[in-house]
């Protein structure tokens, strides 16, 4: 197993099309006043003066897949159908963690305690959509290095908690990607804190 991956600093452009989208604001059916985008812009980049991206990954041998387990170094044994068959013929698995901060959390809690809704949904919303595209950065990143080795990262990623693999997988993908080292914590119940963090899985093939 190659050593964790930590990304202190990952910077990024912010998706501001997706962000609208979360917003509820569609090109085609949504109106916005002059004021009104001015106004979510603003939040929009107060929101981004909260948010450090950090980020790891871990490159992980698959020891075994035979339809209904897969297992990884250290045998950590993951059970489920649907991501079994999501590696498919995969030799290897990338794993992959995505954290906004903590300082967007804080922020989003002031807005709220102090009844500014408007702003709090945008930060939300922004938090959130940065923090996807923090994992779509590492992706395209790793995948620019195995292609020097003749491989490549499926283009799609799977997450705990979807299907029928567990959210209760979460601890060992926690545990793995040595995430305390980015500020992650994880919870009895296995949810990660921050709240803006995401963990994904996808498969490395030749």
């Amino acid at each position: 197993m190659s050593p964790v991956n930590i990304l202190e600093r990952i910077s990024i452009d912010p998706p501001f099309k997706k962000i609208y989208h979360r917003l509820g604001f569609k090109k085609k059916t949504t109106e916005l006043t002059a004021q009104q985008q001015k106004e979510t812009d603003l939040f929009i980049e107060e929101a981004l003066s909260f948010i450090t991206l950090k980020g790891c990954a871990l490159r992980a041998v698959i020891k075994k897949n035979d339809g209904s387990n897969v297992v990884i170094v250290g045998d950590v044994n993951w059970e489920s159908k649907q991501l079994s068959r999501f590696l498919g013929d995969c030799p290897e698995a990338l794993l992959m963690g995505a954290t906004a901060g903590s300082a967007i959390m804080e922020a989003i809690a002031d807005k709220t305690k102090n009844d500014n809704l408007s702003a709090a949904v945008v930060y939300d919303a922004t938090a959130s959509e940065m923090t996807d595209a923090a994992l779509d950065w590492l992706m395209a990143y790793l995948n620019s290095q195995l292609r020097r080795e003749g491989k490549n990262l499926l283009p799609r990623r799977f997450s705990a908690g979807y299907g029928d693999f567990k959210l209760e997988n979460q601890k060992s993908i926690h545990h793995l990607l040595e995430m305390q080292k980015i500020g992650v914590a994880i919870s009895s119940n296995f949810i990660l804190r921050p709240e803006k963090t995401v963990t994904a899985i996808t498969g490395i093939w030749k």
